[in-house]
C-alpha cells in the first residue's frame, strides 16, 4: 500500500486536484480525510488565491495549510504544450480529476473530457463550477456568496424587516465541497462494482447543490403559494424554535417543537398551563400563535441567569446550546473528549490545530495527517512515476513548465 494512504473507505483512490481556491479543493480534501491519495496540483507561481487568503501568520496562509490536509503538491502549467504533454502523461496515473476552471477552459486548453478520456477511459472527471457547464449563465465568475444569494439560500437569512445577510463565512463553497466528495465517492462505487463501465464525466454546479439543500421550497411554493422569507432566528414552520438571551446576556439556540418536549419544556418553566391552552397544545397552533408563545419564553429567559436556565434545560431534556465560540468550542468537554479538534503535522509550527475527520467509524482510527504541502514539494516523487528525473525537472522548471 501507498504510504500516504490510510485505511478509510477510499484507500487505493487516487484524485489529481486542479482545482483553486476553496469549494472543490475542500471535496478532494474531504476524500483524503478518508483514505484517498490526493495530489494537488497548481501552477508554478503559486497564485492560487487561497495561499494569500486571510488568515495569514509569518507570510503563511493558514487557510491553506487546512484545507488542503493530507496531500502531495506539485506545480505544473498545463497551457503550456509541453506542460499539456505531462499532464496527458500523469492522467492514467488518478482515478478522479478534480477542476473547477469557468467552463469552456478545460476545452480551451486542449483538456477537454473528450480529450481526457482517451489516456484514461474509467477517469472520473468533476467538474465544480458556480453554474455548470450548460446554461446562459456557465461562463461567469462566481464565489460563495454569489451562489448563496442565487440559490435562495441567503434569502432565509436575516431580521425583518431588514437586509438579508450573508455568514462570515463562505458555507457555499463547504456545500459544494460535500457534494463533489460525494460525487467522488458515488462514482468510485460504481466504477469498483463493474470493472468493464467508463469514466464519467461529473457537471456539479454549486449554486445547485445550495438549492438542493432547501428542499420544500418549491413545493410550497407551487401548492400553497407562499414563498418563504428570513425571519431572523425563528423558524416559522415549528415552534418554539429560536434564539433566547438570558438576563446575564447569554445566547443560546433552543428548540422544543415536538409534543413531548413541548411538554416537558411547560413543566419544567413552571407552566403546566400550556399543555391545555389552545393556543399552545398542539404544533399547528403554536406554529399559529408563535409570536405569543415565543414572547412568554423571551421573558422568563429574560429574567434568569444563564447559569440557573442549563441545569433546567438539561433535566426536561430540551435540545439546546450556548452560541459557542471558537474558545468555548475548545473548552467544551464533550469536543474535548471526542478530540473534535485534531492536531495536523506542520513543517512550519510544529503541529496546528483542525476540525477532525467526518464522520467516524467505528474501530477504524482517525488518520494522522500533514498540512496542505509547500508549492512544488513533491514534484520529484510524483513526476518520478512518469519517468522524469531531476535533472529534466530542473530544465522544466527554469522554462516556467513546472
Amino acid at each position: 500500500m501507498n504510504k500516504h494512504q490510510t485505511q478509510g473507505a477510499l484507500a487505493g483512490v487516487r484524485i489529481l486536484d486542479m482545482a483553486t481556491v476553496l469549494a472543490a479543493p475542500s471535496g478532494s480534501t474531504y476524500c483524503a480525510d478518508h483514505g484517498a491519495d490526493v495530489v494537488k496540483l497548481e501552477l508554478p507561481d503559486g497564485s492560487d488565491a487561497l495561499r494569500t487568503l486571510q488568515p495569514v501568520k509569518d507570510g503563511k496562509a493558514l487557510w491553506w495549510k487546512v484545507a488542503n490536509r493530507g496531500k502531495r503538491g506539485i506545480t505544473l502549467d498545463v497551457r503550456t504544450p509541453r506542460g499539456r504533454e505531462i499532464f496527458l502523461q500523469l492522467l492514467p496515473k488518478f482515478d478522479v480529476l478534480v477542476e473547477n476552471f469557468r467552463a469552456g477552459t478545460m476545452e480551451k486548453w486542449g483538456l477537454g473530457f473528450d480529450v481526457l478520456k482517451q489516456v484514461n477511459p474509467r477517469l472520473v472527471m468533476v467538474r465544480l463550477t458556480g453554474f455548470g457547464q450548460t446554461g446562459p449563465y456557465r461562463s461567469r465568475p462566481g464565489f460563495a456568496r454569489v451562489f448563496e444569494a442565487m440559490s435562495g439560500f441567503t434569502n432565509l437569512t436575516g431580521e425583518q424587516p431588514g437586509s438579508p445577510l450573508h455568514m462570515n463565512f463562505p458555507i457555499g463553497d463547504s456545500v459544494a465541497g460535500i457534494f463533489c466528495a460525494f460525487s467522488i465517492a458515488a462514482e468510485i462505487a460504481r466504477l469498483r462494482g463493474d470493472p468493464s463501465l467508463p469514466g464519467v464525466e461529473v457537471d456539479l454546479s454549486a449554486t445547485e447543490a445550495l438549492f438542493r439543500i432547501l428542499d420544500p421550497l418549491p413545493v410550497e411554493h407551487e401548492l400553497l403559494g407562499f414563498t418563504r422569507h428570513a425571519a431572523g432566528n425563528m423558524a416559522t414552520y415549528t415552534a418554539p424554535s429560536n434564539m433566547y438571551k438570558s438576563k446575564d446576556g447569554v445566547s443560546f439556540s433552543m428548540v422544543a417543537s415536538s409534543q413531548s418536549t413541548f411538554f416537558r419544556l411547560a413543566d419544567a418553566l413552571g407552566r403546566p398551563d400550556w399543555r391545555s391552552d389552545s393556543r399552545y397544545s398542539t404544533s399547528l397552533a403554536r406554529i399559529q400563535h408563535i409570536h405569543a408563545l415565543d414572547e412568554e419564553l423571551r421573558q422568563w429567559f429574560g429574567n434568569e441567569f444563564f447559569d440557573a436556565i442549563q441545569p433546567v434545560l438539561v433535566q426536561a431534556e430540551i435540545p439546546f446550546s450556548k452560541v459557542n465560540t471558537i474558545e468555548d468550542v475548545k473548552r467544551d468537554p464533550h469536543f474535548i473528549e471526542r478530540d473534535a479538534i485534531v492536531r495536523i503535522k506542520d513543517p512550519d509550527y510544529g503541529s496546528i490545530p483542525a476540525p477532525c475527520v467526518v464522520p467516524r467509524v467505528t474501530g477504524r482510527d482517525l488518520p494522522s495527517m500533514t498540512t496542505g504541502p509547500d508549492i512544488g514539494q513533491h514534484n520529484a516523487e510524483i513526476y518520478a512515476e512518469i519517468g522524469i528525473d531531476d535533472t529534466e525537472i530542473d530544465v522544466l522548471t527554469a522554462q516556467g513548465v513546472i
